[in-house]
């Protein structure tokens, strides 16, 4: 900024710092002006130059060091390839596989953490806390490393009521089923959208034939009838050409608060059995999610057995239950009551805090 000298008018300053075309010599009054100005600039440089010396010092250094960081962080996360994200289902088109059972796929491939099974220490799942652990915190962990520590142990010991496959964390409370305010404001948004899952479940169903299984749909495994799903998340990752099929109700899944999207426990999808099924009884692979089933189609006949407890589902309401607990599915209807179609979404145990949500799913992430 560039001082100008106080006694004269605005209109004057201009005109004096005007140098006249017609006269050879400059006249007083701009040289005057001309020199208030630079004494006013060098002023202001100065107040300047003053004003940076009378910085704290520590707190410039601090700021410095942050600044630093933030450019280290901002390359190192940078430098990081994306993770190709291998499918359970691709592992079984290779040597590895070991069939179909009750419509689930197991591998014996080391690297998948979803599909292996061990009698100790899981080498993979330790490497995994670790690392997550270097890059965040330890804080919150101890059920985790608990958990990972001594998984063979406790897939090993647990009662054959309760026996999750893959991963079980240690100290959660167990119940075959659980009350609706588990997760009250996922299940009454669940409900309040019923006609729109229904209205998207039914124009898809109209592309069935008695040929051919349409696009999308996955055919499942069972002893007698017919399972089939469509898949929305298929462990933890999207599948884009059904989501399109169904936008409003993937949509929806964005609005759950508990919805279980970033590792290979999670799922969404529609599941229909047809008259005469039975899905025999099994295991889920771990005790962290709950299994909500909203009823789309729920003729009679059809029943779920959790625990050893039978309940009956009902359109337009949740059902939750624990799948890490030995359950089973039957359809005894007749042809003419049709399929027994729900929404299928896997929600995270009330009892798994925020900061162990976010270490599962960086453990379990898919492809991991």
């Amino acid at each position: 900024m560039v001082c100008m000298p106080s006694g004269l008018p605005r209109t004057d300053q201009l005109t004096s710092l005007r140098i006249p075309n017609s006269s050879p010599r400059m006249s007083l009054e701009w040289l005057v002006a001309w020199s208030w100005s630079l004494d006013g600039l060098r002023d202001c440089i100065a107040t300047g130059m003053q004003s940076v010396r009378d910085c704290d010092t520590t707190a410039a250094i601090t700021v410095a060091c942050l600044l630093v960081l933030f450019v280290w962080y901002c390359y190192h996360v940078g430098r990081e390839q994306p993770r190709p994200y291998v499918s359970v289902n691709a592992l079984m088109q290779g040597p590895d596989a070991t069939g179909l059972q009750n419509g689930f796929v197991y591998c014996q491939s080391p690297e998948c953490v979803r599909c292996s099974h061990s009698e100790g220490l899981n080498p993979k799942l330790y490497h995994n806390l670790q690392e997550y652990a270097r890059r965040y915190s330890w804080s919150g962990m101890g059920r985790i490393h608990k958990g990972v520590r001594e998984q063979g142990r406790y897939l090993r010991s647990r009662p054959s009521i309760q026996k999750p496959e893959v991963f079980f964390l240690p100290d959660l409370p167990t119940s075959p089923y659980f009350a609706r305010d588990a997760q009250k404001h996922d299940v009454e948004l669940l409900e309040r959208n019923f006609q729109t899952i229904l209205c998207e479940f039914e124009a898809l169903y109209k592309a069935f034939s008695n040929c051919s299984l349409p696009q999308g749909w996955k055919m499942n495994s069972t002893p007698s009838g017919e399972w089939v799903t469509f898949y929305l998340v298929n462990q933890g990752v999207c599948v884009p050409r059904n989501c399109r099929k169904c936008p409003r109700t993937y949509r929806l899944l964005g609005s759950l608060r508990t919805c279980i999207g970033n590792n290979v426990f999670g799922n969404a999808c529609i599941s229909v059995l047809s008259p005469g099924t039975v899905i025999t009884e099994h295991y889920g692979p771990t005790n962290i999610r709950i299994r909500c089933h909203l009823g789309l189609k729920t003729p009679s006949g059809c029943e779920l057995v959790v625990g050893g407890e039978p309940q009956c589902w009902a359109e337009g309401r949740c059902l939750l239950f624990d799948d890490s607990f030995l359950h089973a599915a039957f359809h005894g209807g007749s042809a003419e009551d049709g399929p027994r179609v729900v929404f299928m979404v896997d929600l995270w145990h009330p009892n798994v805090a925020a900061a162990e949500r976010q270490a599962l799913d960086f453990i379990f992430a898919p492809g991991r």
